[in-house]
């Protein structure tokens, strides 16, 4: 989250990049993977082809789903249009899970009726290139998450990392075929290739799902937003801290105690100084800062849920 770039049209600008380069790769990839397939007859590697071929749904959706969310705020959508790259990342793992609970319904069928692997050696090229091509995007979205902070992007870059062990995994499949000739092995390996592939979607799914439902910060982050808070030596008392994250944005909201003594020009002064600091942690956060007066004790108000007295804080 700290490496979050300020500029929004450099924003934008990746993010879109990431999401077409994403939606060009799944066709190609589809593209030489179904040849593979009609050529093989291999399940393992007709289970790569079923998730790339939900790549590119799932492509198509974040495509959607960032240009939406890029959207400014307007009347009807006074907090932005975020949550729709949650949505979208949310729905992605759906396709995800959905890809896994095929490809192991098919490999039960495949132990009870064989089918003969052909042109291994085809389906290993296919693999081979589908790793490359992959392998180039995974970079470039790495780096877009990196500057970025998109969760859809990140999701997507958690797919196609999946792809690229998918069809390692293809490869060694379609080699000890070749060796020792045992068809089992394809359906053993592709039922592998599924269990990841559920473990990937429920982890998707679930950060997805968190957002959604307005999920606290983790803990490190919030303690981070106290002693940003803390470093302003006028800072009297903070409480009602409330943290959340829509798509790219983060939203922080808490009470300042500060001297009532104070000037309304001061207290507004203080509260800019608050603000700033966070911003240098959080780049692209909506910051809403309540000022409340001192009540006469120096107060923190901890996660928990309880108010104890600051310690160390100098006046």
């Amino acid at each position: 989250m700290h490496n979050i770039i300020k500029n929004s049209d450099k924003t934008a600008s990746l993010m879109k990049r990431a999401s077409y380069s994403s939606l060009c790769v799944a066709v190609l990839i589809v593209t030489i993977k179904i040849i593979s397939w009609f050529m093989t007859g291999s399940l393992s590697l007709l289970s790569s082809l079923i998730d790339s071929l939900l790549d590119i749904v799932s492509s198509l959706l974040n495509l959607l789903a960032i240009r939406y969310a890029l959207m400014p705020a307007d009347e009807d959508h006074r907090f932005g249009h975020g949550k729709a790259e949650d949505i979208s990342t949310f729905a992605q793992s759906a396709f995800i899970g959905g890809s896994g609970m095929f490809i192991i319904v098919e490999g039960l069928n495949r132990f009870v009726n064989p089918v003969v692997i052909e042109n291994e050696m085809i389906g290993i090229y296919v693999m081979i290139a589908s790793t490359i091509i992959a392998g180039f995007l995974v970079l470039f979205q790495r780096h877009v998450v990196k500057v970025t902070g998109s969760t859809v992007i990140r999701a997507d870059l958690f797919h196609y990392k999946t792809d690229m062990l998918i069809n390692l995994l293809v490869v060694i499949s379609l080699l000890l075929t070749i060796r020792f000739g045992i068809s089992y092995l394809d359906p053993i390996f592709a039922m592998v290739i599924s269990a990841y592939i559920l473990k990937g979607a429920y982890k998707v799914g679930r950060d997805a799902f968190d957002n959604l439902m307005d999920k606290e910060f983790p803990d490190i982050e919030r303690e981070k937003i106290y002693e940003s808070i803390l470093l302003n030596q006028n800072i009297r008392g903070v409480h009602d801290l409330r943290t959340r994250q829509s798509g790219i944005k983060p939203f922080i909201q808490f009470h300042l105690e500060i001297d009532p003594a104070v000037t309304l020009r001061s207290a507004h002064d203080i509260s800019d100084q608050v603000e700033e600091k966070l911003l240098e942690i959080f780049p692209n956060a909506e910051i809403m800062i309540h000022l409340d007066p001192q009540d006469g004790n120096l107060n923190i108000e901890l996660d928990k849920g309880w108010v104890v007295p600051m310690k160390n804080h100098k006046q």
